[in-house]
Parts: structure tokens; sequence; C-alpha cells
């Protein structure tokens, strides 16, 4: 033991400072994620297939990334990588179907 102690306020380093006690001196839930999908939601519906395309390649290049480093089991509902990729392909497959609707009318 080096006898240190963390700074007030947190572990800048990590990144993470508290929010504060709550019920039994726990931390209180942080619903972060739900922000996140209701900004890509609100991307998607202003931006229409364009930005879901542009999601869906993202997620998908980022997949195949890790899997191919090895990622077998992903915390996504899916689990599997090959069928989370799947998915993502799917999505991809459905906007681009959507664009070429739009432009050849």
């Amino acid at each position: 033991m080096t006898g240190r102690t963390a700074p007030a306020g947190g572990d800048p380093a990590a990144g993470r400072t508290p929010a504060g006690p709550g019920p039994g001196g726990a931390q209180p839930y942080d619903p972060l994620r739900l922000c996140v999908y209701a900004t890509v939601a609100l991307l998607a519906w202003l931006g229409g297939a364009w930005v879901v395309l542009g999601f869906a390649v993202l997620g998908f290049t980022g997949y195949l990334r890790a899997r191919r480093a090895g990622l077998a089991r992903s915390r996504c509902l899916l689990r599997d990588t090959r069928l989370v990729l799947g998915y993502l392909a799917l999505i991809g497959s459905a906007a681009l179907v959507a664009l070429v609707r739009g432009f050849t009318g």
C-alpha cells in the first residue's frame, strides 16, 4: 500500500466522477444508454435512410474488426457476433433499398 488516496471527486484518470450516493449509499443508475438511443433515433429521423445506412456501416465495420480480433460473443442482445453482423447487414441493405427507391421514384 502506497498510502495514496484517490482525489476528491472521483478518479479523473478513469473518467469517472461520483454522481452522489443513492439509497443505502449505492450509486444511482445512470440511464446514459437511453440518451444515446434517443439521439441516434433523432438523427435517423432527421437524416432518414442516409443516417441509418451510415450507422449500419459503422456498426458492421466495428463488429467485423472485433470479430477478426477474436470477439465471438457480444453484449448486444443477439450475443453471437455473426448474428449481429447479419442484423447490421440487413439494416444497411434496407436503407440502401430505400435510398435507391427514393432516387428512382
